[in-house]
């Protein structure tokens, strides 16, 4: 004999069912976010430790090598797995130096453009008024000019290099940080928490630092890793250009520019650096919408809400 009282429904009878949350979430759901953090840990380690992996100097020239094929065309070599540039030097040993130098500007790009994006948008989201209004004019003013156009402008007059690449792009970014940081600060200041640390006497400094800016973490987070992925291409054209990294130093932009020229001849001079490029900004966007997922409460949530309308309808 049923023991559920009749004024409930079949819904009401039926248990309740809890979206999973945290990493049990992540590896049981989410193994392409796994799979991706797996690969921006790789290219982490790839980056620290460098040395001990690049076969060769990617500066050393060897003309006798030069334009030497990937190991499985018909002249390709073991000794040279990828190949070699028209001055001999091996492409792989490059490809690897190159990743450490990408990875190193976009972290340091992002570091310095979100600290001060951050502190714009907490300042003009909490402060409000005519405080607002000038910070976010200035934000709408650097916004007007085209960011390629700047990062050339502050190349040409400062020199090329991979610190004035850090400083063009790191002037570059910090807008879009105190945009989306001024925009939640401005949906939080009102929750009753906030509120209350306000009766109780506490500055604005502790308001928002101990307050406002930890529950910022999840979008400001998410933000960060999609702006480095932004920063690999950014780079990645200015060294195309001419205008960033410079030999005898490596990077991947560079690599291109050196081998569009011989597109038709030897198809992994360009190649190989495209690719790096492309599979380095996927990797990151992949992780980008995993780490939304596991740090926002509202998507997994609606994530959930998918998985089980789908499973319904099956």
């Amino acid at each position: 004999m049923s023991t559920v009282p009749a004024w409930m429904g079949a819904a009401d009878a039926a248990p309740a069912t809890v979206a999973p949350r945290g990493w049990h979430a992540l590896s049981d759901r989410q193994r392409g976010w796994v799979l991706a953090a797996a690969l921006l840990a790789l290219l982490a380690a790839v980056a620290i430790v460098l040395p001990w992996l690049a076969p060769y100097d990617p500066a050393a020239i060897k003309l006798s090598a030069r334009l030497r094929p990937p190991v499985w065309e018909a002249r390709g070599s073991w000794a040279n797995l990828l190949g070699t540039d028209n001055l001999g030097r091996d492409v792989f040993s490059r490809i690897l130096h190159g990743a450490r130098l990408s990875i190193l500007i976009g972290a340091a790009v992002v570091a310095a453009s979100a600290s001060f994006g951050v502190l714009v948008g907490l300042i003009a989201g909490f402060t409000g008024g005519r405080v607002d209004a000038v910070l976010m004019r200035w934000v709408d003013v650097h916004v007007a000019f085209p960011g390629l156009l700047l990062s050339l402008v502050i190349l040409v007059i400062l020199g090329p290099g991979p610190g004035t690449v850090i400083l063009a792009l790191a002037l570059n970014g910090w807008m879009v940080y105190a945009r989306q940081i001024r925009s939640v600060v401005l949906s939080v200041r009102q929750l009753p928490y906030i509120e209350s640390a306000e009766m109780a006497g506490a500055r604005a400094g502790r308001i928002l630092f101990r307050h406002i800016l930890p529950n910022l973490a999840a979008p400001l987070i998410t933000l960060m890793v999609l702006e480095f992925a932004r920063v690999v291409l950014a780079e990645a054209a200015l060294s195309f250009l001419g205008v960033g990294v410079q030999p005898p130093a490596v990077s991947w932009g560079l690599d291109v520019a050196n081998g569009r020229n011989y597109l038709t001849s030897a198809w992994w001079l360009a190649t190989f650096p495209g690719l790096s490029i492309a599979l380095t900004v996927l990797i990151v966007n992949v992780a980008a919408s995993r780490l939304r997922l596991a740090l926002d409460p509202r998507e997994r949530e609606k994530d959930f809400a998918r998985r089980l309308i789908a499973k319904v309808r099956r």
